[in-house]
């Protein structure tokens, strides 16, 4: 499956003036892909992975990181497949940038500048596995 990564980013940025990074990274890879969920159900589903999972910061993975999982998950019906594509998709965004703790990268959620860009560099690694 290719998925349109302009329309992926550009999904991602409008998402992130509102949503949370595990939100904004399930609706796009998803809207992007095409799969048959409402904005509504993914936003329940991903709610709770914002700031590194209940608001924790410090205690929790980055929310792009999980969005991005939760996404991997539904748009593939292979579970080898799902499952190989995580750990791709958890190593990568750990060497880009050194954790998956949302404190480390969001400075405990007190500056979020970073995060937008978490979640489009995560979602086009997603496209990419798919892509293969």
């Amino acid at each position: 499956m290719k998925l349109d990564k302009q329309i992926l980013e550009e999904k991602i940025r409008e998402y992130r003036t509102f949503k949370s990074c595990s939100e904004s990274t399930l609706m796009g890879l998803c809207e992007t892909a095409e799969y048959p969920m409402s904005q509504a159900d993914m936003c329940k589903l991903a709610c709770g992975f914002a700031g590194g999972m209940g608001g924790t910061f410090d205690e929790g993975t980055c929310g792009a990181v999980t969005g991005a999982l939760m996404a991997n998950g539904l748009i593939l019906d292979d579970t080898s497949k799902i499952k190989s594509n995580a750990k791709e998709i958890f190593n990568a965004f750990k060497e880009k940038y050194g954790t998956v703790r949302c404190d480390k990268i969001s400075d405990c959620g007190n500056d979020k500048s970073p995060c937008v860009d978490c979640c489009v560099f995560i979602a086009n690694k997603v496209a990419d596995l798919l892509d293969d």
